[in-house]
C-alpha cells in the first residue's frame, strides 16, 4: 500500500514516521515551510516507545502530486479541512481510501461530499502529542492508538491490508466493525472535557477543587444524552471511565483546545462543540451547558478575529 500522509504535524509526524519505520511506503504532504525545516533536521520523535530520529523523509508539495496514493491519512486541524482537502485532492484516485483522525461527525460529511462516500473510512486515535518550535514530535502520554475500519462495518480487503501494515508499525493500530460506535465515543468525551475546560479556564483538577465537579458530570451527561438520541448510546465502561476523568482531584488534565485559547489560537470550536450541539434534539429553551460552553468558545472567536 502507498500512504500519502498529510502533514507531518503532532498526529501525522508521529504515525508517519512510525510506519516508516515499519518499512511501509510512506510520503509526506507538505507545505513549503515544513518541508525545508524536515530537509535540514529529518523527523524526530521523542516517545516511551521509542524515539526516531529519521532521515529526511519522502514528501510532495501540493503542486508536484503527479500520482494517486492507495491511502490518504488526513490528521489536520478541523478549521483547515476546507484547504486540506483541496491540497491532496489530486492525489486521490478511483480506488484511494481516505483515513481521517479527526474529531467529531461533520469531517466525514465533509470528505464524503467532496470525494464520495465509497472512498471515506472512519478512524480515531488515541494520542497525546505536540510539536515543538525545533519541529520535534512529543509523545506525552502512554497511549498511541489508532483505530480505523469501514463507516457501515463491513470487513473489506483494504481494510485488511492496511491493518496488515498497521500491524508492523509501533503503534497499537486495530480494525473494527465499530468505527462510528467509537468515534462517537471519544466525541462525547472530548467535547465535555473541551467544553468544561475551556468555560472554567482551569484544569479538572481545579475544577474540583473549586465545588464545580457536578458541572463536569452534568455536561457529560448532555452530551451522552446527545449521542445516544443519534443512535449512539456510549458504553458503560467509557462513561464511568469518563465520569472518573472530569472528577478526579489533583488531576492537571486539560484539553487541547484550552491550550489553543491560552495562546491565542484558533479552535475546533464549531467541529468539536457546534456540531454535537447542533445535533441535540432537546428542548432549547431547556437549560444547556453545552451551549453556554459554546457560546464562550465563539466569542473567544469574535473576540480573536477583531485583534488580530
Amino acid at each position: 500500500m502507498r500512504y500519502l500522509v498529510v502533514g507531518a504535524g503532532a498526529i501525522g509526524g508521529y504515525f508517519g514516521g512510525r510506519l516508516l519505520e515499519a518499512g511501509c511506503d510512506v510520503t509526506f504532504l507538505l507545505r513549503q515551510g515544513r518541508a525545508e525545516a524536515l530537509q535540514r533536521t529529518g523527523l524526530i520523535v521523542n516517545s516511551r516507545f521509542g524515539d526516531l530520529a529519521l532521515a529526511p523523509p519522502p514528501h510532495l508539495l501540493s503542486a508536484r502530486i503527479d500520482s494517486t496514493f492507495d491511502v490518504v491519512i488526513v490528521a489536520c486541524k478541523a478549521y483547515d479541512l476546507a484547504e486540506t482537502m483541496a491540497s491532496f485532492a489530486p492525489a486521490v484516485g478511483a480506488a484511494t481510501a481516505i483515513l481521517p483522525l479527526l474529531n467529531g461527525m461533520r469531517h466525514l460529511d465533509d470528505l464524503k461530499s467532496r470525494f464520495g462516500p465509497q472512498r471515506v473510512l472512519g478512524g480515531l486515535c488515541m494520542i497525546s502529542t505536540t510539536l515543538d518550535a525545533a519541529g520535534t514530535v512529543h509523545h506525552l502520554n502512554d497511549i498511541h492508538s489508532l483505530a480505523f475500519g469501514e463507516l457501515d462495518g463491513t470487513a473489506s480487503a483494504r481494510v485488511t491490508a492496511i491493518l496488515g501494515d498497521f500491524s508492523k508499525a509501533n503503534f497499537d493500530g486495530r480494525s473494527t466493525s465499530q468505527i462510528l460506535q467509537q468515534m462517537w465515543e471519544k466525541w462525547v468525551f472530548i467535547a465535555t472535557v473541551a467544553g468544561i475546560t475551556c468555560l472554567m479556564r482551569a484544569s479538572i483538577g481545579d475544577i474540583v477543587a473549586a465545588g464545580a465537579g457536578d458541572l463536569s458530570l452534568a455536561l457529560l451527561e448532555e452530551c451522552r444524552e446527545i449521542a445516544s438520541a443519534n443512535g449512539f448510546e456510549p458504553g458503560a465502561p467509557g462513561i464511568e471511565r469518563a465520569r472518573s476523568i472530569v472528577t478526579a482531584t489533583g488531576s492537571a488534565f486539560v484539553a487541547s483546545m484550552l491550550k489553543d485559547i491560552e495562546r491565542g489560537a484558533p479552535v475546533e470550536a464549531d467541529h468539536v462543540v457546534g456540531d454535537l450541539l447542533r445535533r441535540a434534539s432537546q428542548d432549547p429553551q431547556r437549560p444547556s451547558l453545552l451551549r453556554v460552553a459554546f457560546a464562550h468558545l465563539k466569542a473567544y472567536q469574535a473576540r480573536r478575529a477583531h485583534s488580530t
